[in-house]
């Protein structure tokens, strides 16, 4: 068994707003809210980024259009005792998704971690 750390994309969808800066918040405090809700705390919360496709820059991944936003979240979390990296990544999702119905998960990494660190 061993432990991991799970990282996973969501795509949070905030509406009425006109501002980059304004979409990430509502969206970082929804989602932390939720997942809080649930006792769900030990999920860290951030905004993605999105490598630009003209110089591969990263940027904060968040668009707006007709004042309605889709913003990406990057949620970690620490998976203790898994299997394989297959049955961390469906910890998470399990773990995450069932605080945050409705909201698309893709898991993007899973790093192995030293047994030492579940402290």
């Amino acid at each position: 068994m061993s432990n991991y750390l799970v990282a996973m994309e969501a795509a949070w969808l905030v509406r009425d707003v006109e501002d980059i800066d304004d979409a990430i918040g509502v969206a970082v405090s929804s989602a932390g809210k939720r997942l809080n809700q649930q006792n769900k705390e030990y999920v860290d919360v951030e905004v993605g980024v999105t490598g630009c496709p003209a110089c591969g820059e990263p940027f904060d991944s968040a668009f707006i259009a007709a004042n309605t936003a889709l913003v990406g979240l990057l949620l970690e979390i620490d998976i203790f005792n898994a299997d394989s990296v297959e049955h961390a990544s469906r910890i998470a999702k399990s773990e995450v998704g069932g605080a945050l119905r409705d909201v698309p998960l893709t898991v993007i990494d899973v790093i192995e971690t030293d047994p030492g660190d579940d402290e």
